[in-house]
């Protein structure tokens, strides 16, 4: 079952097929179940993850704990595979989904919803008060910055105009989760002063370039190594002043005491690499040549697009993995992958492929990315269509609803962050 649902509409050609094998491979390979297959075993109550053992006989609860985007998914296979060692859990998610024990919330995502003020206010309440003979299993993934949050003092509303301040402002995914961390009750740390002295294992699915696990989800469970006055910079750098929402005195420290720390756990168990690998190795069993240039990818989608076309050798495919940025001036529809795509369009020549596209299968409006080449071009001078005007009112879901090379996929069980093509077909000789 393909993860594409419009396979045979972007597969039209050879190259785009190529292109399409790709993208198939790269959601395979950070789907759960593949996940749990290679990194993960429970048996005689010895739990085995990436290497680390931890014996559960020495513990008298086991909770579980999930929240961002994909979390459900891989909370559904761990509450599976404890059974009944599990004590009680909680998880929260944008999706559909139902569990025999997990205590399950649909929450939202980029904004922050009073539904998830109150799974985190739940998780607080149950967990405030653990001992040392208290285990607990975490789940985070991308998203879990909005979907796991307690401001100190902020209201929704605040926090919701917070969060679309910030998403307009053109900051980096790190810059506004140091933001962000400064304003919480949970994150930086926050969680694992909350959960101490409890054993705690954080099972981290990246989607963050670079992987720094201070900067993912906002760091729940890692020391962070910000402080009041990064975040007061960053404020100052994006004028968000103007916005009149915040103020420096808004700012608190996160917990820099070590002891909160020393029980917990955090392992990396999938990120942009894991599908960047897999890629790798698709195309080049498909005969190509392949440069992966980064798995930390910034830039303005505006110009990332060319950029990454300019740079890929004649007769190779460049792949590469991160989070374009980009600025919201207009008024329309479309997310960051779709915008790099469609400012692209002007530069693709015969013969090359550019996809950019996000992990969790949505780029904001029901698309996961889109994919472009020369037929795109073509199919858009057919219809009379502007790029340029589509992409100036940031109405890049309509553009590609309209020529119908929009990636559609569906919210996928993983979120690692964006992924890159470009493919150069040799010329003949």
């Amino acid at each position: 079952m393909p993860y594409i649902k419009n396979v045979e509409e972007l597969a039209s050609n050879p190259n785009r097929k190529i292109v399409v094998d790709l993208i198939e491979t790269a959601y395979a390979s950070i789907a759960p179940d593949q996940v749990f297959k290679t990194d993960f075993s429970f048996a005689d109550n010895i739990l085995t993850i990436k290497g680390q053992t931890f014996d559960l006989n020495n513990f008298e609860r086991v909770f579980l704990v999930g929240f961002g985007k994909g979390s459900s998914g891989i909370c559904k296979i761990l509450e599976e595979k404890l059974g009944d060692k599990l004590t009680e859990g909680y998880d929260i998610d944008v999706v559909d989904e139902t569990f025999t024990k997990v205590e399950y919330t649909k929450g939202t995502h980029p904004l922050p919803s009073q539904e998830n003020f109150d799974y985190t206010k739940k998780v607080i309440t149950k967990l405030t008060g653990l001992s040392e003979k208290d285990f607990v299993i975490i789940v985070t993934c991308g998203g879990g910055s909005v979907l796991f949050e307690k401001p100190h003092t902020f209201t929704l509303e605040h926090m919701i105009s917070v969060n679309k301040a910030l998403l307009a402002s053109g900051a980096t995914i790190s810059e506004m989760n140091v933001i962000r961390k400064h304003l919480s009750q949970v994150k930086g740390g926050g969680l694992a002063k909350i959960l101490f002295p409890a054993t705690v294992v954080n099972l981290i699915f990246s989607d963050v370039p670079g992987n720094d696990l201070s900067v993912i989800a906002s760091a729940p469970l890692v020391k962070d190594p910000t402080s009041v006055k990064d975040a007061i910079a960053i404020f100052d750098k994006y004028a968000l002043e103007e916005d009149q929402l915040l103020s420096p005195q808004d700012f608190i420290e996160t917990p820099k005491e070590d002891q909160y720390f020393e029980n917990v756990h955090n392992i990396l168990l999938v990120s942009n690499l894991t599908a960047l690998t897999a890629m790798e190795k698709k195309a080049r069993s498909l005969g190509y040549e392949v440069v992966v240039t980064t798995d930390r990818q910034q830039g303005d989608a505006r110009t990332l697009g060319k950029d990454l076309i300019q740079e890929t050798p004649q007769g190779q495919i460049l792949l590469a993995g991160g989070e374009s940025t980009i600025k919201i001036t207009g008024h329309g529809k479309g997310g960051r992958n779709q915008a790099l795509v469609l400012a692209a369009i002007p530069y693709i020549t015969e013969g090359t492929v550019l996809a950019s596209f996000g992990s969790d299968g949505w780029d904001f409006y029901e698309l996961a990315g889109a994919l472009a080449d020369s037929d795109t071009q073509k199919k858009a001078k057919e219809m009379n269509l502007d790029a340029k005007a589509f992409l100036d009112d940031d109405n890049s879901y309509e553009f590609w609803t309209k020529v119908g090379d929009g990636i559609n996929t569906g919210k996928q069980e993983s979120n690692v962050a964006d992924l890159y093509i470009v493919l150069k077909k040799k010329r003949e000789e």
